[in-house]
């Protein structure tokens, strides 16, 4: 028997999600959830990156700058063959989703079809680093809400996959998603993640419709205090930074 490349399997795997079911959740809440896109096995071995320096091109300690508790590492360029073959993958997917929502919005932003074609632009606006990351959080460790936004031009989506079994690898540490929407109060959730689920969630803001017409909905995300073991996520922004 012969085994398809990781990059393949990746690939066929994000082509296998329900995307007009997502393209509905995202609308609808601001984030979408997909059960299993990456295996056990993928989910060790991305993790198992977090101990190898020459991956990454910058360790951020979360404290030091008043994001929370915990420690992350940017991937540099080349980036690992499964953390690239997902980010074009998804960026593929989510691109025309990214493009409904700018016209919703009256904007006249639209996204390239391939991934690498929105990098260029990214590169000529500045933004010349990559952003994919590893997050490790410990016991007493969290995330303050915020929004990953690197640079003038962002990609309205990104992903964060969970890469650690909750109650078995780690206790608390559950992923909080804010939207605050025009004259009324702030809404949070919690969005339950499994081994190997991904959130896919709107970056900056979604929108809403309302008696007005369509509205801005500020959205931010976090992570609550872990309370036990230790969490690795695999966060997949698909703007670079400046």
């Amino acid at each position: 028997m012969t085994l398809q490349p990781a990059e393949s399997r990746l690939s066929d795997r994000v082509g296998r999600a329900d995307w007009d079911r997502i393209a509905g959740d995202l609308a609808a809440r601001g984030y979408a959830v997909e059960d299993g896109l990456l295996s056990p096995r993928d989910c060790r071995s991305l993790a198992a990156l977090y101990g190898d320096d020459r991956r990454f091109r910058r360790t951020v300690v979360m404290a030091q700058h008043g994001y929370g508790r915990g420690e992350y590492k940017y991937f540099a360029d080349p980036l690992p063959e499964p953390v690239a073959e997902l980010r074009a993958a998804l960026y593929a997917r989510l691109a025309p989703v990214a493009d409904d929502w700018s016209a919703r919005l009256g904007t006249e932003r639209r996204y390239p079809s391939a991934h690498e074609d929105f990098r260029t632009l990214c590169h000529e606006a500045g933004q010349l680093r990559p952003t994919p990351l590893l997050l490790r959080y410990r016991a007493g460790d969290y995330n303050c809400l915020h929004q990953d936004l690197y640079g003038a031009l962002a990609f309205p989506f990104q992903v964060a996959i969970q890469l650690s079994e909750p109650g078995v690898d780690f206790t608390g540490g559950e992923f909080l998603v804010l939207e605050q929407r025009q004259r009324r109060q702030a809404r949070g959730e919690v969005v339950p993640l499994g081994l190997g689920d991904a959130v896919i969630l709107a970056v900056r803001h979604r929108p809403v419709e309302g008696p007005r017409g369509t509205s801005r909905a500020v959205m931010k995300h976090g992570v609550s205090l872990v309370r036990s073991g230790e969490r690795f996520v695999a966060g997949l922004i698909f703007h670079d930074a400046t």
